[in-house]
């Protein structure tokens, strides 16, 4: 199904969530055209639990995504979106990646290393070479 013209009120509704949120992903983009209604009812579940102030604050709420999208290893770009809302909330880098380190005890390293590598190129961070000869590997391995 694809249609060409997207429903009455799909553009603000879609325009909102940018303004509330901070970020839109591809996806929302497309059910805002495809089928508007869904992404209603789809956007009105994340209001409640992520949205709409209730006891956590947003820069806790945002902790919380950015852990639970690493250990299901949502895309980075999904993972990155939260991880430029809690910054732009104050969230320091090292707030966050202490978040994403909470996944390893219960996800393994896969899972960390997806949310890690995320972070790494939201924030710039860089790492130190060894100073002695080593085989070179990846972002692979066995942590």
């Amino acid at each position: 199904m694809t249609t060409t013209d997207a429903a009455p009120g799909a553009q603000e509704y879609i325009d909102g969530m940018a303004r509330d949120r901070g970020y839109v992903l591809d996806y929302h983009k497309v059910m805002a055209k495809q089928d508007f209604p869904v992404l209603q009812a789809a956007n009105g579940l994340v209001g409640a639990a992520y949205l709409d102030q209730r006891r956590l604050d947003r820069r806790t709420k945002e902790l919380i995504f950015i852990v639970s999208l690493t250990v299901m290893r949502a895309s980075k770009g999904h993972i990155q979106s939260h991880i430029r809302v809690a910054l732009d909330l104050g969230v320091s880098p090292e707030e966050i990646l202490e978040a994403i380190e909470i996944s390893l005890p219960e996800a393994g390293i896969v899972a960390f290393q997806t949310g890690f590598d995320a972070w790494k190129e939201v924030v710039g961070a860089d790492g130190l070479e060894p100073s002695v000869a080593v085989h070179q590997g990846g972002s692979g391995g066995n942590g």
